[in-house]
């Protein structure tokens, strides 16, 4: 053991000359921090001791010498290397939380119950730093007689990073302010990540002791640090201020502190929303945000301050640069690399999610103009892209999450009917049409050639597709195909008998053919036209055999078919110019594995759409049978006899128990009108040019014929613990994945997530 007072030995850790994080990784090897840890615990305690006090003093002088800086950056990257190491063995876990003896907050002879743990010394010291005149913002002061800034006196709200929400003056760009903003952020990610040491748990009460004190009124900073990454964030232009190359010439600093401040702000974010009762965050209060009578809100001041911001131009700064960023992998010039990638795309749509679910007014606004689909058309390209790879399932999620929120909102499908005319290169076929389509036609490429973990998502992705499809206008013929090819593939009797969910598939896609024609058949002639070429695959549904023999020959098929669905006839067609089709992972890929997600019926919840287009909720408790067949599973057993294995079995009570709900009286009435109709100009005309039929059907109507409309049906997402508990693992298990130089978690023993190879 080395006392404490032996200041010559540890002012060698951080008095030498000018190290960076690298070098510090380095020296500081992870076999020696696990070796002094167990075999001489005092000296690492220590260690840690001095290191924050070194911060605490440095907060306190105000860091004006070049010195006194240099010995900061160094605890700053020593800290950052060994708190991993602290986090892993649980029988240090409560060391910072622990108080120092003598270390009492008036500084020395006061009684030890004053003393702050040593972690919130450590807190309150960083974010005094953040806010430091001349170490990480600029000085106010006009000349340098003048006596440094007090940093205990001045008020930080004047010292916001970055222009935008609440601020309205951008502080000229300072490459060393950036540097040392990125090292203290660096540090208090590294503080906030003890969550990846504790496996996941669905009690979501287990709040982050560092996240929950950093973000309480004990910090004087928590506002303008807020407001600093919010707008560090959305303010940042990768492309080089508009100047094509730009980036190649100068390096930019700026790009590691938005990712750093992007992935501290969705850290201090992560909250369950689902356990609050605060009227704040579900949108219910009226008056305008910040005003004093709205109640008080979450104690996380990060996400109270997210679900009261209201003013519009606040909204549009931070959608125009959240679009923005997500459009940055897209942007195809005709100059390839005359833009800068970016890589934090994932972060940034956790950060979207955690707007659009804490604050209803950001949702409405985005909802509000058709800017909305400068998010939906990067997210469906990501998920294009990502299709075939296993390293990306998490994304492939997040997207869909997204979406499921977004189409809970009349508006979404309303704003769904734009054209499409931007022409990002995508490996789909090629088509004429509106946004619809191409929402369609990339989720039918996902279920018919994305790899097999996506199975799960497809209820959510034929969800979003029922709750938007009562407003959709006029499908192009190619998504109408595309969406009888998924109607086909998934009512094949192998299909619907080899697991107990498989037929919500079907009834997800008779609803949405249900809903465009009772309220869309106007200018849906297209999709009205491939229902009539493929009315034996409703006819064969509605003649589904039930008898034991006909399921045992049904099961038989898949034996011969292993292919989840068929690819064929789904005539894919030419892929849009200059589009790679998307890749599995390189083998040898890192990814971290995720907490299963919730069933579509623990996401959302059953709202009714009344004639003035108001919502009301269909509480499960109300008497009315379960619509579409979607049986309680305890009935779904009883009706499917489970074989000694424990392997599930069809019956031909079970097929029965769904088959009789099918909801297909309407396509059924279509058919009976209209088919006889179509025979007859066909032999009448000797057509086979499916554009006189076309013709018919446009000017055809089914008025009266029809039917009583429906009542329209939406499954809004709404706020679970199971979620909350998924976005925490995904969360982390891509920061850890992308804090690769310097690797500050890797190799340590996480419990969070696993960390597996493609």
């Amino acid at each position: 053991p080395v006392e404490a007072t032996d200041d010559a030995f540890w002012d060698q850790f951080w008095a030498d000359t000018a190290t960076s994080v690298q070098d510090v990784f380095a020296l500081v090897p992870a076999a020696e921090i696990r070796a002094v840890r167990e075999e001489s615990p005092s000296n690492l305690a220590t260690l840690c001791y001095k290191a924050v006090e070194k911060l605490v003093q440095g907060a306190d002088s105000g860091c004006h010498t070049e010195k006194e800086r240099q010995i900061v950056l160094n605890c700053c990257r020593l800290l950052t290397r060994i708190l991993p190491y602290i986090f892993e063995d649980p029988d240090w876990r409560g060391f910072f939380w622990s108080t120092v003896p003598g270390a009492g907050r008036g500084g020395g002879d006061e009684d030890d119950e004053n003393a702050r743990p040593l972690a919130e010394s450590l807190l309150l010291a960083v974010a005094d730093l953040l806010f430091c005149p001349d170490f990480t913002v600029q000085s106010h002061r006009r000349s340098t007689v003048d006596t440094a800034e007090d940093i205990h006196s001045i008020d930080s709200c004047e010292y916001i990073w970055e222009a935008g929400v609440g601020f309205a003056h951008s502080p000229q760009p300072n490459y060393i302010h950036d540097l040392n903003r990125t090292e203290l952020l660096k540090l208090l990610l590294t503080c906030f990540s003890e969550a990846m040491y504790l496996p996941p748990s669905s009690d979501s009460s287990n709040a982050n002791p560092w996240v929950q004190f950093f973000c309480s009124t004990e910090n004087r900073h928590a506002l303008p640090l807020f407001t600093s990454l919010l707008n560090v964030v959305c303010a940042y232009d990768p492309v080089g201020y508009g100047i094509p190359y730009n980036h190649l010439l100068f390096s930019d600093y700026r790009e590691p502190l938005v990712e750093e401040a992007a992935q501290v702000l969705i850290v201090t974010l992560d909250y369950d929303s689902s356990t609050s009762s605060s009227p704040t965050v579900d949108g219910t209060t009226t008056g305008t945000a910040m005003d004093d009578v709205d109640p008080p809100g979450p104690d996380n001041l990060f996400v109270n301050y997210l679900s009261r911001i209201h003013r519009e131009e606040d909204f549009q700064f931070i959608l125009k640069g959240v679009a923005r960023l997500l459009s940055n992998p897209l942007v195809q010039t005709y100059l390839p690399n005359s833009a800068k990638k970016i890589q934090f795309h994932q972060e940034l749509l956790v950060l979207f999610w955690k707007l659009c679910d804490f604050n209803k007014k950001f949702l409405f606004f985005v909802l509000k103009s058709s800017d909305v689909l400068d998010i939906l058309v990067p997210i469906l390209y990501f998920l294009n892209d990502a299709r075939a790879d296993q390293s990306r399932v998490g994304l492939m999620h997040i997207g869909v999450f997204i979406l499921l929120l977004l189409s809970g909102e009349r508006n979404f499908g309303v704003r769904l009917n734009k054209p499409y005319s931007v022409r990002v290169p995508m490996d789909i076929p090629v088509f004429t049409g509106t946004h619809a389509d191409l929402l369609i036609i990339v989720f039918h490429k996902i279920i018919t050639s994305g790899h097999q973990r996506l199975q799960p998502l497809f209820d959510c992705l034929l969800t979003i597709v029922v709750n938007v499809s009562p407003y959709l206008k006029s499908l192009s013929m190619v998504a109408a195909n595309k969406l009888l090819h998924l109607l086909e593939a998934f009512s094949t009797t192998w299909f619907l008998f080899s697991a107990v969910q498989n037929h919500h598939l079907v009834f997800f896609l008779l609803e949405v053919f249900n809903n465009i024609i009772q309220y869309q058949f106007d200018g849906n002639s297209n999709l009205v036209y491939a229902v009539i070429r493929k009315r034996n695959v409703f006819h064969q549904l509605a003649n589904l055999p039930t008898d034991s023999q006909s399921i045992q020959k049904g099961l038989q098929r898949r034996k011969k078919t292993p292919e989840p669905i068929s690819r064929t006839n789904s005539q894919d067609g030419v892929s849009m110019e200059g589009s790679r089709p998307a890749a599995p992972a390189e083998p040898g890929t890192l990814k971290t594995s995720l907490v299963a997600t919730p069933g579509i019926d623990k996401l959302t919840e059953k709202s009714q759409v009344s004639e003035d287009g108001t919502m009301r909720s269909l509480e499960p408790e109300s008497s009315q049978p379960p619509p579409e067949g979607n049986l309680p599973a305890a009935d779904q057993r009883r009706l499917s006899s489970a074989s000694s294995s424990g392997q599930w079995t069809p019956t031909p009570d079970w097929v029965m128990s769904w088959k009789s709900k099918l909801p297909l009286q309407t396509i059924m009435r279509l058919l009976q009108v209209l088919v006889p109709q179509v025979e007859k100009i066909c032999i009448d005309k000797g057509l086979t040019d499916e554009s006189e039929i076309l013709k018919f059907l446009q000017h055809g109507t089914l008025v009266g014929l029809l039917p009583v409309p429906h009542p329209i049906l939406i499954r809004k997402y709404q706020a679970n613990s199971g979620t909350a508990m998924w976005f925490r693992t995904y969360m982390w298990g891509v920061i850890y994945l992308r804090n690769v130089d310097p690797p500050i978690w890797y190799d340590t023993d996480v419990k969070l997530f696993e960390i597996q190879r493609v």
